[in-house]
């Protein structure tokens, strides 16, 4: 007999509840659909996005970082890029792939080191910015990352910083209505609804708070990402069904990036934008704007 296993891992209780979601077909009047997405004023190709990864090095004696590799592909694939906790430099790198990146910036608690990779962003012609709000505490405090300290981000603080750019500002990490409609009040233009990879024990799947998260932030303007265990296209169209505006993969990527590099990963996202054109196609969405719930059923 079966005996329930009890776990607190964000991963376990993440994947559970996407898996349990389940969709119906609707063939007839359907037609091949579109994957194309209208995203902060950009048309990119699909409804996916890389994730905010940091500390990627070479893999396979390969010159280029994971980081770099990633965001060529992000570049030729057409989509959004996102990149996280680096110096300037290495952003930099990143920036002259030609890929239109967004970069989250870590929670430090030297403002001043927010400010400038902000503000270096910026100069060098970044898509977005964003704070990684989920970094924020660690088991004995404020977390410390690569010998870094981190610390508190109040309203003020990440309005100010929303003040001080004319580029759209995303905020990662948002699990709650509560952040949702704080962002909103800030005036970011993006959030990025997410666990990080399990940091929480027990923290609720994104695809579970979403739709309340959607119905709260209706009419006010904010593009709508959710991250964790996103691996194919059933799961980007689960999400999208369920109020989000696109997804992003995550550690489902880094097999590919680390065998093949840039090719690799072109390979992995094509084929979950493919999986992901094949089952609107199934359920009657020609577009990525017109899909919704009422083609789910939860087990």
């Amino acid at each position: 007999m079966d005996r329930y296993q009890r776990s607190s891992d964000a991963n376990v209780i993440t994947e559970k509840y996407m898996d349990s979601i389940l969709i119906e077909s609707r063939y007839i009047d359907s037609v091949k659909a579109d994957t194309t997405l209208d995203f902060l004023g950009e048309k990119f190709s699909m409804p996916v996005m890389t994730p905010a990864f940091s500390h990627l090095g070479s893999y396979g004696g390969r010159d280029k970082s994971g980081l770099e590799e990633y965001s060529e592909a992000a570049r030729d694939l057409g989509i959004l890029n996102f990149c996280g906790m680096m110096e300037n430099e290495q952003f930099k790198k990143l920036i002259d792939t030609g890929a239109k990146t967004v970069r989250i910036v870590k929670p430090y608690a030297d403002n001043g080191k927010v400010k400038d990779q902000m503000q270096y962003a910026e100069s060098v012609g970044a898509f977005g910015i964003g704070m990684d709000i989920d970094h924020i505490f660690g088991n004995d405090g404020y977390d410390v990352v690569v010998g870094e300290e981190m610390s508190f981000q109040t309203t003020d603080m990440l309005r100010s910083y929303v003040e001080n750019t004319k580029l759209p500002f995303f905020v990662k990490g948002v699990l709650s209505v509560s952040d949702a409609v704080k962002c909103a009040e800030i005036g970011a233009k993006a959030i990025i609804v997410s666990h990080h990879h399990g940091r929480m024990p027990y923290a609720v799947p994104p695809m579970m708070v979403l739709p309340e998260i959607k119905d709260a932030l209706d009419g006010k303007d904010v593009k709508i990402i959710v991250d964790c265990g996103i691996a194919t296209g059933a799961d980007v169209f689960k999400a999208i069904a369920l109020g989000a505006d696109a997804a992003a993969v995550g550690r489902s990527m880094m097999p590919a990036l680390e065998s093949e590099g840039k090719e690799g990963v072109i390979k992995f996202i094509r084929g979950v934008g493919n999986e992901l054109r094949y089952i609107m196609s199934s359920t009657g969405f020609e577009t990525v704007s017109e899909i919704d719930s009422s083609v789910l059923y939860e087990l």
